[in-house]
């Protein structure tokens, strides 16, 4: 994010961070924002209290704050090096660093979940065998998890998931370049297709 800042977005961001820090150092802030995080991760409401966080923060830091602030929970761990720069004191960041790992992957899914509420976070697939008309029948169930980690489940007989898995394949290899995919990957689905050819190839010309 702060990598890639010109000139003058760097002076502008560190100017906010300044901002965030003189409203910090006003007596019992830094506890303040450590309590309303607190209340936010673990209130049953989770995801309402997270779309009001920013305003929450606004209003007992000021509007520029309280924006910066949520942004810097969100961020990789690496802007704090750039937020180190400017000075804060060492207990205003020491808490902000706190803040970020603690609060900060919770609220940066509620956020995308409310921004994408269909977005997916996490998958698991599984196997198993069910007895259908007196016959074994292979089959496979994939759990979604949502930003807002509530799983969907999926359960259908093999041959839609491999019909699924071409499909997938189809779409989405004339538009992939190094960066979506990486080299594991690609050797799971080598390997994952020659073992599927290596057990038909055994069960003989009647198993296709």
């Amino acid at each position: 994010m702060v990598d890639r800042l010109d000139h003058e977005e760097q002076f502008l961001f560190k100017e906010e961070v300044l901002q965030l820090a003189d409203a910090l150092a006003e007596a019992g802030a830094l506890d303040n924002v450590e309590d309303l995080l607190t209340d936010v991760i673990t209130s049953p409401r989770f995801d309402s209290e997270v779309f009001t966080l920013e305003r929450s923060l606004q209003v007992m830091l000021g509007a520029r704050p309280g924006t910066t602030l949520v942004g810097l929970l969100t961020v990789s761990p690496e802007v704090f090096d750039q937020v180190a720069e400017v000075q804060v004191a060492a207990e205003t960041l020491e808490r902000m660093r706190a803040w970020r790992a603690r609060f900060g992957l919770a609220i940066d899914n509620a956020l995308n979940f409310l921004n994408n509420p269909d977005g997916i976070q996490g998958h698991d697939f599984s196997t198993q065998q069910a007895n259908v008309e007196e016959r074994s029948v292979l089959q496979g169930r994939l759990t979604l998890v949502r930003y807002n980690n509530e799983p969907q489940f999926f359960l259908a007989d093999a041959h839609v998931f491999y019909g699924l898995i071409a499909d997938i394949l189809e779409q989405l290899g004339p538009h992939t370049s190094e960066d979506a995919i990486d080299e594991e990957t690609l050797v799971r689905l080598r390997e994952g297709l020659e073992r599927l050819e290596r057990q038909l190839a055994s069960r003989g010309p009647g198993s296709r």
